[in-house]
């Protein structure tokens, strides 16, 4: 099923780590509602980067999944607001969160998290800026893309 004429449920609700734990990673249908928010979003995420294929490494997580991979409590993954994806043939994490930061794309939050970028739809849309820095398993988290 397609969330948007480039995304398709199947690839945002897939995780390696729910099939290996027999985990289902499925969204209602009021959450499906907001990964069309988000893969809108998405789409116009993807026509800035060239139209270039887009990997996403994670977009729905259920709850219990969103516990297993140690997601924040209240995670914006757990209501199919936000996803964390790459683009290699673009550019590296930081050269995409600069274009998305320097473009006119609405979004709630975009961080830099080491070897992806993690961007929300969320409605509040505050164009919330940061890097993710991790030390022993612990995020902290600084204003702005560096």
């Amino acid at each position: 099923m397609n969330i948007s004429p480039h995304f398709t449920l199947e690839e945002a609700t897939f995780s390696s780590t729910a099939v290996r734990l027999n985990i289902v990673n499925y969204p209602s249908s009021e959450i499906i509602q907001n990964m069309q928010v988000a893969a809108a979003g998405m789409e116009r995420v993807r026509v800035l980067l060239g139209n270039r294929v887009i990997h996403i490494d994670s977009w729905f997580r259920c709850p219990m999944l969103n516990k297993v991979v140690h997601g924040a409590e209240h995670s914006d993954h757990i209501l199919g607001w936000c996803v964390d994806f790459v683009c290699p043939s673009f550019g590296t994490p930081v050269e995409i969160a600069q274009a998305v930061v320097a473009s006119d794309i609405q979004f709630d939050r975009i961080i830099l998290e080491g070897t992806w970028v993690h961007i929300s739809f969320m409605p509040a849309l505050r164009r919330q800026i940061e890097t993710a820095h991790f030390n022993n398993g612990v995020a902290t988290y600084t204003q702005g893309v560096s």
